[in-house]
């Protein structure tokens, strides 16, 4: 099998052009949805030509792919930066209140993430199911490394299955948003978090010198 061709290197301002023809991507298809933006949106969103975005990216697909590989870098908070290491019961907290205060702070508003892409795309365009789920699968591995720590120190029972409970956070974000998105509140969010953390707190071993979780 072939090796894919090295990615091709930047100058600085061709970094920089390419970045601003991704944020306006990202921007545009937070407002639009994927299949109301086009090439030629961006283009003109971008204040570039039209040899300068083929330059960077050669079709609408390819501008997609780099959309998605985009945020699948992006913490699980969209906005947000990542608070530390999500290693205990309480910064698993600070990082699902952030992320209820995050959809009231856009109003609940739609947004270009992980979740609205797969949305789209995930029905109709295997390589982008494909490309988001492992986008998804960071995310997961990401929240798996926390609970390991936690499971380490001993806070967590031996026998707590540590890639269950780092979906079930994954799946209680993802599908709480969905529901606080549609309902333009965020009880379903709150409701959804609430319930992964009781279920990762109920594998919490007794510590006296741990604060109880509220």
């Amino acid at each position: 099998m072939t090796a894919p061709p090295e990615p091709r290197k930047l100058t600085r301002k061709g970094q920089a052009t390419r970045d601003r023809i991704l944020q306006t991507a990202v921007d545009l298809i937070a407002a639009r949805g994927v299949a109301g933006t086009s090439t030629e949106d961006v283009r003109k969103a971008a204040g570039i030509s039209g040899s300068q975005l083929y330059h960077y990216f050669d079709s609408k697909q390819a501008l997609i792919r780099a959309v998605i590989a985009r945020q699948a870098d992006a913490v699980p908070i969209p906005g947000r930066p990542m608070m530390g290491a999500l290693d205990s019961l309480e910064a698993l907290r600070a990082w699902a209140d952030a992320g209820i205060e995050r959809q009231e702070t856009i109003g609940f508003g739609g947004e270009c993430t992980l979740g609205t892409l797969a949305g789209e795309l995930s029905a109709g365009d295997e390589a982008s199911r494909e490309q988001i789920g492992q986008g998804f699968l960071r995310w997961q591995e990401l929240l798996h490394t926390g609970l390991q720590a936690m499971q380490d120190r001993g806070e967590l029972s031996p026998d707590a299955d540590l890639d269950e409970l780092a979906l079930a956070l994954l799946t209680a974000l993802q599908g709480g948003t969905l529901l606080t998105q549609t309902l333009r509140n965020t009880k379903a969010l709150r409701a959804a978090m609430n319930a992964a953390l009781s279920y990762i707190a109920s594998y919490s071993t007794p510590n006296p010198d741990r604060p109880p979780t509220t």
